[in-house]
């Protein structure tokens, strides 16, 4: 399993009976988490979270507080700082599994000082502020939803990078790479982290099953002739590691391409215990 440790501003406190129970700078949280499955570790930590979670038997679900929060509040990750903020959704705003690979991007950028990055389902761009403080060139940052964009933009503001080259773009994925086929655009590094299930800028349809093959497709058709690194986040119920290495491993063969694939369970270590909550695959290929 991929882990990291380098996130300090985040605690894992405990996981079970389809919770966890997380510390963001010391405000601590409650939501709820389908993989834990297990009974819960430490049970006298639960009863007093700053917020927790309740989910709705209709769907969706409500915060519901023990104590007054900021509306939003900040975290950092090594020298960058990070928007944090409960949403309607149960989400932060931030994917702290999601830090093994902010380690890896910056590795594999930081002697690159000529490399351009691609993000694709960006989110709030804390990978794309990762490549840009590596010392990339140019991070084209491109998600559907143009109010993430913006969270995304206050993340690049928090992590002093303005000066730096961020181009924030709200868009289809798959219209946006065939345009980049077409114009002969190149990029050194793509990530990217598609959803399960979504809708594009104008209400296109997406799944997960259908456009991850034409997905692949098209950005190894935009990988540059020296290229670092593709990297495929996951979350989709029913594809393993193993699917989506024999996935990628495939396009890099036919494509020749070289290098390696590696695909495993990304997660994050529980704060003084031996388990470790899973958090979907993550598929990279590098040189």
């Amino acid at each position: 399993m991929i882990t990291s440790n380098t996130f300090k501003d985040y605690v894992l406190l405990d996981a079970g009976d389809k919770e966890k129970l997380e510390s963001w700078k010391g405000i601590v949280l409650r939501r709820p988490d389908p993989m834990a499955l297990w009974p819960k570790t430490k049970p006298e930590l639960w009863n007093d979270p700053d917020a927790l979670y309740i989910r709705s038997n209709k769907g969706g679900g409500h915060w519901e507080f023990n104590r007054k929060l900021p509306e939003s509040w900040n975290v950092n990750y090594k020298q960058l700082t990070f928007k944090v903020s409960p949403t309607g959704f149960k989400h932060t705003g931030l994917f702290p599994e999601q830090s093994a690979n902010w380690d890896f991007i910056y590795e594999n950028i930081k002697n690159r000082t000529d490399a351009k990055i691609l993000n694709l389902f960006a989110y709030t761009g804390a990978a794309t502020m990762v490549a840009s403080a590596a010392g990339a060139l140019e991070v084209v940052h491109l998600d559907a939803s143009k109010g993430i964009n913006e969270w995304a933009k206050e993340n690049m503001k928090l992590s002093h990078l303005e000066k730096n080259t961020i181009r924030f773009i709200v868009d289809d994925a798959l219209k946006f790479i065939n345009r980049e086929i077409r114009r002969g655009r190149k990029y050194d590094g793509i990530i990217m982290d598609p959803p399960s299930y979504g809708r594009g800028p104008d209400n296109e349809l997406f799944k997960f099953e259908e456009k991850i093959n034409p997905l692949i497709s098209g950005c190894l058709q935009l990988l540059s002739e020296d290229p670092l690194f593709f990297i495929i986040n996951t979350y989709t119920t029913g594809y393993s590691s193993t699917v989506m290495y024999n996935t990628l491993n495939r396009y890099i063969q036919d494509n020749k391409l070289g290098g390696k694939v590696i695909a495993d369970e990304i997660g994050i270590e529980i704060r003084d215990s031996a388990y470790v909550l899973p958090c979907g695959q993550s598929t990279r290929w590098s040189r």
